[in-house]
């Protein structure tokens, strides 16, 4: 009888036990839905403010390319479904025998904003009425954007300013933006000096210049780091080699169809008719190299 009531003694212990686990492990269940709860509203709250940046950024992407005496352009921009970032530009400086281009490659939404505020207030210091050189305008641009990047953040730009009078490309570039020249009865392409690396936190990272001159029917390729880094399935990717493959191919009929044939084979490699990370494609060409100065 003794060992009977141990043993029942002992069982109610257990029981008692297993109950405060139990209690235990409820108020755990509830923290952790708590907590789900709290995590599902801020990745809401995040994704929400990402595709309003999205929105925001596609918007401020131009959709009217002007009008400019010798030269032909042709560009697309194409949103990525998951990743995004890029931005470009062709605007007339106020020496109207001087234009710039641009197109800047971003690790995210996020940091494309921040890129995009930055330009909108270093504007009026990069017009040419300033006589602002591309190296000296991407300098500022690294030095306004740094003090607000996080360490993984990073940004590709390419920042050019063609004189019509000479016919200089004089271009500023950090980062991996392509940029290739085919000239005029020439079979191949001439891949414009790389920027070095991406402007980051790195103070040691700094942009490069360097100068080209363009001839009649030269041909300027620039796209964005989506370009190179469309994947397949299996994660190969499209890289320097079949870009200039696309190029070469293209007819040269007309700055389009070169676009045009840059994004089908873009689309045939990856099997994806829409891109992961965004793409970019800007084409220029000298229609002449003739110019009427103003008297």
């Amino acid at each position: 009888m003794a060992n009977d009531a141990k043993l029942k003694e002992k069982i109610s212990e257990l029981e008692e036990l297993l109950r405060q686990k139990d209690q235990e492990i409820q108020r755990y269940r509830q923290e952790l839905v708590r907590t789900n709860q709290s995590l599902e509203k801020v990745i809401t709250d995040l994704t929400q403010e990402i595709r309003w940046i999205s929105v925001i950024q596609r918007a401020l992407t131009p959709t009217a390319i002007p009008s400019i005496p010798g030269f032909e352009f042709s560009t697309k921009f194409a949103p990525g479904s998951q990743f995004g970032g890029d931005y470009f530009d062709i605007f007339e400086h106020d020496d109207h025998l001087k234009f710039g281009v641009l197109l800047s490659c971003s690790s995210g939404y996020a940091t494309s904003a921040l890129f995009l505020s930055v330009l909108l207030k270093l504007s009026g210091r990069i017009e040419a009425k300033k006589g602002l050189l591309p190296l000296r305008a991407l300098e500022l641009v690294a030095q306004e954007m740094r003090p607000h990047m996080q360490a993984k953040d990073s940004v590709s730009i390419v920042y050019a300013v063609v004189d019509r009078r000479t016919f200089e490309f004089r271009y500023s570039s950090m980062g991996e933006v392509a940029c290739l020249l085919q000239s005029q009865g020439q079979d191949k392409l001439v891949r414009l000096e790389p920027g070095g690396k991406s402007l980051s936190l790195d103070l040691n990272v700094k942009p490069l210049e360097h100068s080209i001159q363009l001839g009649a029917k030269d041909r300027l390729i620039i796209c964005s780091t989506g370009v190179l880094q469309a994947a397949t399935s299996t994660g190969e990717s499209f890289g320097w080699d079949r870009l200039q493959a696309a190029v070469l191919r293209a007819p040269r009929r007309s700055v389009h169809d070169l676009r045009n044939e840059i994004y089908f084979q873009i689309e045939r490699f990856t099997g994806q008719a829409e891109p992961v990370r965004d793409l970019t494609v800007l084409v220029l060409e000298v229609n002449e190299r003739v110019i009427k100065l103003a008297k």
